[in-house]
């Protein structure tokens, strides 16, 4: 043992910079959020409650039952009931959830969503297993209009714009006969 290690066990140096650092912050302001007076700010992009989407001109839904999104979940929360052509029962058990976002990923349509909101909570199992009207009226609630629309634009690829031909790409314009 040297005499610097002798030392720092007689003083008690390590407690006395912790002490000091423990006093220093005491100081400061605190960074605690008070929750239902103040919110943090949503990033862009969060992934919170499920909403089936509609179509913007005929209110519809837009999943057709293909059952794609309930293939890819690796939790195994999303059931699909589809009969005569019509999807009958599209349901999303909230408690099992894992919030990966592949059933959005996997979906052709763009028919499911996670939207921004995460104050859900509940005292009871059966509130939070989202049925097709709960998940219809989600879209209501939190994506209708504009805020669908800049999702879509946002979040939802590829577009139809991602398949153009660059402008700094090499293309033949039209073609010369050898005449």
């Amino acid at each position: 043992m040297t005499i610097k290690e002798l030392v720092k066990k007689i003083t008690f140096i390590e407690i006395l910079k912790g002490m000091a650092l423990t006093f220093s912050r005491m100081l400061s302001k605190a960074v605690t959020i008070q929750y239902p007076k103040e919110r943090r700010d949503i990033a862009p992009g969060y992934r919170g409650l499920h909403a089936l989407a509609k179509h913007p001109t005929i209110g519809q839904a837009k999943c057709v039952g293909c059952g794609l999104c309930a293939a890819i979940c690796p939790s195994q929360c999303i059931k699909i009931v589809r009969e005569k052509g019509k999807v009958e029962k599209y349901e999303i058990e909230v408690l099992r959830c894992i919030y990966c976002a592949f059933c959005v990923e996997a979906c052709p349509y763009g028919a499911i969503v996670l939207t921004e909101n995460y104050e859900y909570s509940d005292y009871s199992r059966e509130a939070l297993y989202m049925t097709k009207d709960k998940l219809l009226s989600n879209w209501d609630k939190y994506m209708a209009g504009k805020k669908g629309e800049e999702y879509f634009k946002r979040f939802w690829r590829p577009m139809s714009e991602d398949f153009e031909t660059p402008p700094t790409q090499a293309s033949f314009r039209g073609r010369r006969d050898a005449s």
